[in-house]
């Protein structure tokens, strides 16, 4: 009987389709390929019409699964010294903020196609350039990762990639595993514009529902901002809660460390306020795309803590509805009634502020009661489309991973 030491482990992955005994073999890329780079293009060297092309950026942007299809740019340069694809051609960046960045391979499907300079390009002799794409993408992603060179900016060339090893079952494996992950990146890329064809639909429905020409045709009545929400201002004196909060764009106030990885508060909490679930924040500091601070409700957590640099507030039951709340200051149209107060704290102060008084002062247009609510339950059902998709979308990106990891060595 062999001994442990002498049993050989197949060389195949844990995940196969039918029919594939055979090992699969292992080769440097240099066994296999022959390694180029692209001829530089430039971004304002790209047109409206011309030639096809790509550069090194988009892969990073543009270009989200292994297979190249379809083809977003055009430049009308002189193309004679410039360097071709040749379809099944594998391309690499040569350069990207860090070496896990660098690590991205795309397959080009179409012959002819003009390479910008600053990538990789990884000619295969027998092998599938989508499969490839795929190998290195994920079991080899950190293997390419080591090969890079660079602290602020890393570099990755040609001799680099050689010495990249890959393991190679027979062509007809590797189409039949291109198959199959190719349809799953077809399906990722429809999720991704169901959920963007969702995202605008429910912005136009907002820009529609809370601007002014439906505001002033539909009569909604003007009220102050104190006078359908109570200021919070009870503070976490006895330390009921060590949950510090944050406001983030995409998703409300949110856990402090989980979104940083570190908390910035201060050790002692007794002074920040109290929040409930349901209750509301504004952080007057707000920068990018909210100009003038960001409003949002506490949804994830029973309670939690804030910094008194914040200014709290909870909806009057019977007077608003919550949900038509987080809409309306969702939609931006109070953008206007606080840009006034700030341009007049500018000119009374020389500061862009937003203070207490003058925030809750703030004018808001606002239908009546059953109104609300229905406007609400109408946002309601497209942000749950939109989360739901969502989830699907995490689900099929779950599934490619899984499959990278598993129908690969």
């Amino acid at each position: 009987m062999a001994k442990d030491k002498d049993l050989k482990t197949p060389n195949v992955p844990p995940l196969r389709f039918p029919g594939f005994t055979d090992e699969w073999k292992q080769y440097t890329i240099d066994d296999i390929a022959k390694i180029e780079k692209g001829s530089g293009i430039s971004k304002d060297q790209l047109s409206e019409d011309g030639e096809e092309c790509i550069l090194y950026g988009e892969l990073y942007t543009k270009y989200k699964s292994e297979i190249i299809n379809e083809i977003y740019s055009k430049t009308n340069i002189n193309s004679s010294k410039l360097t071709r694809s040749q379809k099944n051609d594998v391309i690499i960046p040569c350069s990207g903020e860090s070496a896990e960045d660098i690590a991205t391979s795309r397959c080009v499907s179409k012959d002819g196609i003009l390479l910008g300079g600053d990538l990789n390009i990884i000619r295969f002799k027998d092998q599938d350039g989508a499969f490839m794409s795929y190998q290195l993408n994920g079991k080899r992603k950190y293997d390419i990762a080591r090969v890079a060179q660079g602290v602020s900016v890393a570099h990755l060339y040609p001799d680099h990639l050689k010495s990249v090893k890959v393991n190679v079952p027979q062509i007809e494996e590797q189409r039949k595993i291109v198959r199959l992950l190719s349809l799953i990146d077809e399906r990722i890329a429809t999720q991704n514009k169901i959920i963007e064809d969702l995202k605008k639909l429910k912005s136009a429905i907002m820009v529609i529902t809370f601007g002014k020409s439906n505001v002033t045709k539909n009569q909604w009545r003007e009220v102050r901002l104190g006078n359908i929400c109570e200021r919070v201002t009870r503070r976490n004196s006895n330390n009921i809660s060590n949950l510090i909060l944050t406001i983030a764009a995409q998703y409300g106030l949110v856990s402090q460390i989980d979104f940083f990885n570190k908390s910035v508060a201060s050790a002692d909490l007794s002074n920040y306020y109290l929040l409930d679930k349901g209750d509301f924040a504004y952080n007057k500091s707000y920068s990018g795309e909210y100009t003038w601070g960001a409003v949002k409700r506490l949804d994830l957590y029973p309670q939690g803590v804030l910094s008194p640099l914040y200014i709290c507030f909870r909806p009057i039951e019977g007077i608003i509805d919550s949900d038509f709340l987080v809409y309306l200051f969702e939609s931006k149209c109070w953008y206007r009634e606080v840009s006034e107060i700030c341009v007049e704290g500018a000119r009374n102060h020389g500061l862009l502020n937003v203070s207490v008084v003058d925030f809750f002062n703030m004018k808001l247009h606002l239908p009546d009661l059953s109104e609300q609510k229905r406007i609400a339950e109408m946002m309601n059902a497209i942000s749950d489309k939109i989360e739901h998709s969502s989830q699907l979308y995490a689900l099929y990106n779950n599934q490619k991973t899984y499959l990278l990891s598993h129908m690969f060595i």
